[in-house]
């Protein structure tokens, strides 16, 4: 009789491995995904905040707020009292005279929109003065 002595895995043990796998990566994909919703609602978000610091600049040099919309969507650009949105996103603002002005973004991966206001009825999905509130 040989006595042989086999070296590696049998498929009872590569078949484990890979089912451990498949559930880790299960487990993960979502959790990616929900990573990447969140990033599009924070880039919203800022740039909203950074539309609030435009719109009182441009009060400051004019005594009016500005009408208008912004976009960065697929590799073209066009800019709101020179405010430039991030990327994939479109930022289009509403200003009654002197005493307010609304905007609404909304980014080209993600079917929710974010808004702000000041100093004009709610614009929802907002309903605190000065706060980005997304949907």
């Amino acid at each position: 009789m040989r006595n042989t002595t086999r070296k590696g895995f049998t498929l009872i043990e590569l078949l484990i491995v890979v089912v451990i796998i498949g559930i880790l990566a299960a487990i993960a994909i979502p959790k990616f995904a929900n990573t990447k919703e969140k990033a599009y609602l924070a880039s919203m978000k800022s740039d909203l905040r950074n539309m609030a610091t435009v719109q009182e600049g441009y009060f400051s040099d004019f005594q009016v707020y500005t009408t208008g919309s912004g976009s960065n969507q697929a590799g073209t650009t066009t800019s709101l009292a020179g405010f430039v949105p991030s990327a994939g996103v479109a930022v289009a603002a509403v200003a009654t005279g002197g005493s307010g002005w609304s905007a609404t973004a909304a980014h080209s991966a993600t079917t929710r929109t974010c808004s702000i206001f000041i100093g004009v009825a709610a614009v929802g999905p907002a309903t605190v003065e000065a706060e980005p509130k997304c949907n």
